[in-house]
């Protein structure tokens, strides 16, 4: 047997002695084994810190993007192998594509996050705050990469997915991880590592490996560090109180299996869209994975008088789903993931079984196709009924982290909201309704129980991925049983490795440290149009001071046929009694036009396009009369990859437009963005 190895200090070691066995879920052959003895975790985490950490805080949220962008293209031409070790596992191949193409999804997400993100090593966060009268004294926030490590310990059921996805987040935000995957299925998380260090994307010290036990990391840790557990809640809870992130404020984050649930409609009716979806995706959460998701559906929630209506549906489609090795084309659902998950799923089946009856299923008697039922960690799918769920509350209480879900009626929509929420915190709920007020009722009396609500109708079927899919960009997490904590979610979830620090002082100086120009700072006077320039000339702060126009009432006229904006402000005189227009007012638009006709240089140059608005805000009317100018200001710049040798080398030019009149007050304020071709062509 193989001993898997820990990728440690920039190199594959394996642990000393013969550490624990790891088998094949389908057959229960002995396969592996993994031990971390010998392993110096405080020098690992120092390693991450000085030599991963420095390389990726050096590197702009562009860079971090591009690398885990090429991460994923290397990832997803190796897939084909992983699959194939996924199946010892006990993984069909729907149940793979969602933990390894799901996973290399999340590198995929994060790394288009980048175009959210300025083109620094650091965030700036927000908009600048005014703090003292005469403009000279202001406020804005950064968020700098944390000084530390991620260290994250996942479950077994996912993986890839419970590495990729969390390692997408702290990689994009500049901080290294080590990960340590649950021991059981760690042999598919080290062929995934293997081909990452192989394909050298990564900077050396941004990610290292732990196959055997991790017990006794958390003794390291100091206030940089961000911790994630995924898992039981129990485990979960005995870490989170480890004194040693109690002493340093260490970031904790728990991801816990919850109780979720599935509600069907008041309004759904046997042989509608909103039903058969439902028993569909009942079927599905049961069956998929062999219920080992924290996402599953453990409770259905259904209208008393479709209660057999659903069971029977439930049922017939349960009875075609066929058991065995996930190897076999016909197989729809594989093992469990080994014989110490079966027994626990048996023991919390007979645990539920005393308040409730089983309605679909037999532990003892069920049928495995291309395996041996005996020596494979193979469970069929169990189906409960509950009849009275207020008063027996163990499915409330009991998971079976297995294809176990238990049925249970309800009378009216604050009954089905008080049933979800008796589960005590879940990851996901979901309702299916074609009914929007039923939707809105459900969702805004259950969301603070539950970390995600999916609605189910027949609009967004075809597209929806599911009740059981958390998305990289909303957060994945919940309150109480879930863990109280939350990971991914896109930007939000990025802020989780970054600190956020208020910085003060003049708009000038905080330009410099944002490398973005702030309102009032001090500017450079152009001495050739910046139209002219290309992208890696132009400088921040650079202002351009157009010429003038004056309004006249033929503009506003003209603008208003031009555009069919005829609103009264702008061409009705008489009806201005009572509003704060002394006059026929100039339309924004004009205001913002005409400036466009004041900045730009017509000929052709570095310019390739307008490529669009960022902000715009009409500050003050102008009448006819007025005279209107602009500062034309370069207020920040981001670096854009060529997708091609061809392509056009390029960068995008956020402009601060502000249009003035002859009293020298701001009148509009917008920001405007164009593409600007670089000089370098080979960059």
């Amino acid at each position: 047997m193989r001993q898997l190895e820990n990728y440690a200090l920039g190199k594959w070691t394996h642990g000393f002695g013969e550490g624990q066995q790891l088998f094949n879920a389908v057959t229960g052959e002995a396969l592996y084994t993994a031990s971390s003895r010998g392993l110096n975790f405080a020098d690992m985490m120092d390693y991450a810190r000085t030599t991963g950490g420095k390389k990726l805080r050096k590197m702009t949220f562009q860079e971090r993007g591009r690398m885990l962008k090429a991460l994923a293209l290397h990832l997803n031409e190796k897939k084909e192998d992983f699959y194939k070790i996924s199946y010892l596992t006990g993984a069909t191949r729907v149940d793979s594509w969602i933990d390894i193409e799901g996973g290399i999804g999340n590198l995929f997400a994060y790394a288009s996050l980048r175009r959210q993100f300025p083109d620094l090593p650091y965030y700036v966060d927000g908009g600048m705050e005014k703090l003292s009268k005469g403009g000279s004294f202001v406020g804005h926030h950064i968020a700098v990469p944390k000084q530390g490590v991620a260290i994250h310990i996942n479950a077994f059921n996912f993986p890839v997915w419970g590495m990729l996805e969390k390692i997408a987040v702290n990689l994009f935000a500049g901080v290294p991880a080590i990960v340590k995957p649950a021991t059981i299925t760690s042999f598919l998380t080290e062929a995934v590592v293997k081909e990452i260090v192989a394909s050298k994307i990564l900077p050396e010290g941004s990610l290292q490996l732990i196959c055997g036990s991790a017990n006794g990391i958390l003794d390291h840790v100091i206030n940089q560090d961000v911790v994630t557990f995924t898992g039981s809640a129990s485990t979960g809870k005995m870490l989170k109180s480890h004194s040693r992130l109690v002493q340093e404020s260490v970031p904790f984050n728990l991801e816990a299996d919850s109780l979720n649930a599935m509600v069907l409609g008041l309004d759904v009716k046997p042989g509608s869209a909103e039903f058969d979806i439902f028993i569909k995706e009942a079927a599905k959460e049961i069956t998929i994975k062999a219920g080992q998701k924290c996402t599953a559906v453990r409770r259905l929630i259904v209208p008393e008088n479709l209660i057999e209506a659903v069971q029977e549906g439930i049922s017939k489609r349960l009875a075609t789903t066929t058991i065995g090795s996930p190897e076999n084309k016909d197989v729809r659902m594989g093992s469990l993931a080994g014989e110490t998950q079966r027994q626990e799923v048996r023991e919390k089946v007979n645990q539920l079984s005393r308040s409730q009856k089983i309605v679909y299923g037999n532990l003892d008697e069920f049928n495995v196709v291309g395996a041996d039922a005996k020596k494979g960690a193979f469970m069929p799918p169990i189906l409960f009924l509950n009849d009275r769920p207020f008063e027996k509350t163990d499915c409330h209480n009991i998971e079976a982290f297995g294809p176990v879900s238990t049925i249970m009626p309800y009378k009216t929509t604050d009954d089905a909201i008080e049933l979800s929420r008796m589960g005590l915190g879940s990851l996901v709920s979901s309702i299916a309704t074609a009914d929007d007020d039923i939707a809105r009722e459900f969702v805004v009396g259950a969301a603070n129980m539950h970390g995600r609500i999916l609605v189910f109708n027949a609009d967004c079927a075809k597209e929806s991925t599911g009740h059981g899919s958390p998305m990289p960009m909303l957060v994945h997490g919940g309150p109480g049983r879930a863990g109280g904590g939350e990971e991914m979610g896109g930007k939000r979830g990025v802020m989780h490795y970054l600190q956020r620090t208020a910085i003060q002082g003049s708009p000038t100086t905080l330009t410099k440290i944002t490398n973005q120009y702030q309102y009032g700072a001090k500017q450079t006077i152009c001495d050739v149009h910046p139209f002219r320039k290309y992208f890696e000339e132009l400088k921040i702060g650079e202002t351009l001071v157009t010429e003038k126009h004056h309004v006249t009432l033929e503009d506003i006229e003209n603008f208003a046929d031009l555009s069919g904006d005829k609103f009264y402000a702008h061409m009705d005189e008489k009806s201005l009694e009572g509003t704060m227009f002394k006059g026929r007012v100039a339309h924004g638009y004009f205001i913002l036009s005409r400036a466009a006709g004041l900045f730009v240089d017509p000929p052709k140059g570095p310019v390739l396009l307008n490529y669009g608005l960022d902000e715009c805000r009409f500050i003050k009317p102008v009448y006819p009369g007025a005279t209107i100018g602009v500062r034309f200001t370069c207020k920040e710049k981001v670096d854009q990859e060529k997708k091609s040798p061809e392509d056009i080398a390029k960068g995008i030019v956020k402009w601060l437009v502000d249009v003035y009149d002859e009293t020298g007050d701001s009148v509009a304020i917008a920001t405007i963005l164009t593409m600007v071709k670089k000089k370098n062509q080979n960059a």
